[in-house]
C-alpha cells in the first residue's frame, strides 16, 4: 500500500562512546508539507539529520523514503534519492558564478566532454525564474549578500530534483525582510509538492511558515503537534521539559543614573556610517536595532578598533579618545563578542581553557612565564559563574554546544574586567534555553555596572532587555527610544518607513487608540 508519507524514519537510535545521542525516535512527514524540528542543542536533531544524510549511519531503526525502505550510507545517496540539505554554513564557492554553483559537481557536458556553458546558465536561469527569483547568473556569487546565496543553494537543491529539503538555520543570518523572501521561496515549494524540513532557534518563524512540529529533548522524541495547537509558551515548555517564565520586558530604574562612559560624536566611516551619534551610560543595556547591512556591526567595530573613524570623535569618561586598534580598545576595558563566533570568536581546536584565557594571559603570567594555578583558578570561575557545560577545562571547545561556545566567549572577555561589552548578535544560533541563560548574565552584567551594547536581529530581544534602543537605517542613526517608546511595533516603523521617533511613536499611540485617553 501506498504510503502517505515521503519520509517515514522508524525507531531511530544512535549511540557515540558515553552518549545516547538518539533514543527510538520517529520522524514522519508528507509531501508538500513543512514541518519544523525543534529542541534545544544536544536534543538530537542535528544526529538525526546526519543520519538521513547519510553522514551517520543509525545503530538501529527503519528509513522508508518515497515508499521504499532505503539505507542511506552516504552524502551522495541521500541526494541521488532526492534529499537536499542547505546548512547554516553554506557550502558554496564565491569565486565561482551563481549558475557554476547551482550544478556544482555535475556540469551539463556535450558529445565531445566539454561543459556546455550556454546549457548551464540557461537550465539555472530557469530554475531560478521557477523560484521567481531575479538573480544574473553569470555574477560571482561573492557579489551578493548571505541571503541572496541562501537562495541560491535552495535553487541547488531544487535543481537535484529534490523530493524533500532540510534547511538548518537558514534565516540565523537574514532580517526580516529577507526572511520574508525565504518563506516565498518555501510556500513554493510546498505548492510544488516538496517537503521541508526547517530547523531554527527563532520560535516565531516556526508558527508563520510551518504546518507541524516535532520537538525532540535528550535524544527522544516529545512528540509531532499541529503548529496551530501550540503558542510560543507551550513549545518551549515542552522543548525544555520544563514550566517556564513567560517573556516581558524588563525594567531597571538605576539604568538612567549612571555616568555617562562613552560616547560617539558625529562619527563617519563610510560606506557603512555616516555622521553616527550615541551615548552609553555605565551599567546601560543600550540596543541597536537595524536591517542587515544598516551598519550596525561597523559602528561597533569603530568602537573597538577594528575601523577608524574619517570623522567625528570617540570620547571616553568625556574624554576624546583615539580607539586605534582593538589592543587600544582592551587597554581601555572594552570587550567585543562577535556576531561570527565560529569563525572569528572561538578558536576551535584549542581546550576551554585557552579559549577563555586567551585575552587576559597578562593577569596569569609573571614576565614570560605562565601561572597555571592562577589561570586554572580563573577559569574555573567562570565556568561556573556562567554555567557551561563541559567535562573539564581541557575539554576542546568545538565540542561544546553553540550556546556554550557563546557563553565561553562571555567569560573570555569577562575575565578582563571590562567596562563596556559589546555584543554583536549573541544568541544567534543557539536554543531558547541557552537564548534565556544569554539573556540573563546580560542583565547581571549590567546589574555589575558593566556597560553593554546590545546588537541583535531579533526586536523582541531587544525590547525585552535594553534601557535605550537606537536605530539605524542606511548607515545613519534614525531613532532613539526609551522607556515606554520601546516596542517592536515602532521599531519596525522606524526601520521600514524611515518614519522619525516621534511619528512613529504617534502612529502607534493612535493604531492602539491611545491618543487623547
Amino acid at each position: 500500500m501506498q504510503s502517505d508519507y515521503i519520509l517515514d524514519m522508524q525507531h531511530i537510535s544512535k549511540s557515540f562512546p558515553g552518549v545516547v545521542a538518539l533514543d527510538d525516535v520517529d520522524l514522519r512527514i508528507r509531501p508538500g508539507e513543512i514541518q519544523a524540528l525543534m529542541g534545544e542543542n544536544g536534543a538530537g536533531k542535528s544526529t538525526l539529520i546526519k543520519i538521513l544524510t547519510g553522514v551517520y549511519k543509525a545503530n538501529s531503526g527503519t528509513i522508508l523514503f518515497d515508499g521504499r525502505e532505503v539505507d542511506v550510507t552516504s552524502a551522495q545517496m541521500a541526494l541521488e534519492l532526492g534529499i537536499s540539505p542547505v546548512y547554516q554554513e553554506l557550502n558554496m564557492i564565491p569565486y565561482l558564478s551563481v549558475g557554476e554553483n547551482i550544478f556544482l559537481g555535475r556540469y551539463p557536458q556535450r558529445p565531445s566532454g566539454r561543459i556546455d556553458w550556454k546549457k548551464l546558465y540557461a537550465d539555472a536561469a530557469d530554475i531560478l525564474m521557477g523560484l521567481e527569483l531575479s538573480i544574473d547568473v553569470h555574477a560571482h556569487l561573492e557579489n551578493f549578500g548571505t541571503a541572496t546565496q541562501q537562495m541560491v543553494s535552495i535553487a541547488r537543491a531544487v535543481s537535484r530534483d529534490s523530493k524533500l529539503v532540510v534547511l538548518d538555520e537558514p534565516t540565523s543570518s537574514l532580517d526580516s525582510n529577507e526572511v520574508h523572501l525565504l518563506f516565498k521561496i518555501l510556500r513554493r515549494l510546498r505548492d510544488r509538492g516538496i517537503a521541508v524540513i526547517f530547523i531554527t532557534h527563532r520560535l516565531q518563524e516556526v508558527f508563520e511558515i510551518t504546518e507541524n512540529i516535532t520537538i525532540l529533548k535528550d535524544g527522544k522524541k516529545v512528540g509531532t503537534y499541529p503548529t496551530s495547537s501550540l503558542n510560543q509558551h507551550s513549545l518551549v515548555t515542552k522543548m525544555v521539559g520544563r514550566e517556564v517564565s513567560e517573556e516581558r520586558r524588563r525594567v531597571r530604574a538605576a539604568a538612567s543614573s549612571g555616568n555617562v562612559l562613552v560616547e560617539m560624536k558625529n562619527v563617519s566611516c563610510r560606506p557603512k556610517v555616516a555622521d553616527v551619534s550615541l551615548a552609553i551610560r555605565e551599567g546601560e543595556i543600550v540596543g541597536l536595532a537595524g536591517l542587515l547591512g544598516s551598519g550596525r556591526t561597523e559602528t561597533a567595530e569603530l568602537l573597538f578598533g577594528i575601523r577608524h573613524p574619517e570623522a567625528g570623535e570617540i570620547l571616553v569618561n568625556g574624554r576624546p579618545t583615539t580607539v586605534s586598534s582593538p589592543g587600544k580598545a582592551i587597554w581601555s576595558r572594552f570587550a567585543f563578542c562577535t556576531e561570527n563566533r565560529r569563525i572569528e570568536g572561538i578558536i576551535p581546536n584549542m581546550t576551554v581553557r585557552d579559549n577563555i584565557a586567551l585575552s587576559s594571559m597578562k593577569q596569569f603570567s609573571n614576565g614570560i612565564f605562565v601561572a597555571p594555578k592562577r589561570r586554572d583558578r580563573t577559569v574555573t570561575e567562570y565556568v561556573e559563574k556562567l554555567r557551561i557545560k563541559t567535562p573539564s577545562i581541557e575539554q576542546k571547545i568545538k565540542f561544546l554546544s553553540g550556546g556554550n561556545q557563546q557563553k565561553a566567549i562571555l567569560a573570555r572577555w569577562l575575565a578582563t574586567k571590562p567596562h563596556l561589552i559589546i555584543l554583536d548578535e549573541p544568541t544567534r544560533g543557539i536554543d531558547v534555553g541557552a537564548k534565556q541563560e544569554v539573556e540573563k548574565l546580560i542583565n547581571e552584567f549590567a546589574a555589575q555596572g558593566i556597560s553593554v551594547f546590545l546588537i541583535s536581529s531579533e526586536l523582541a530581544e531587544l525590547v525585552r532587555n535594553c534601557d535605550r534602543i537606537y536605530v539605524m537605517r542606511e548607515g545613519r542613526m534614525v531613532g532613539e527610544l526609551e522607556g515606554d517608546a520601546i516596542g517592536e511595533d515602532i521599531i519596525m516603523k522606524i526601520i521600514a518607513e524611515g518614519k522619525s521617533t516621534s511619528q512613529a511613536i504617534a502612529h502607534h499611540m493612535a493604531a492602539e487608540g491611545m491618543v487623547g485617553r
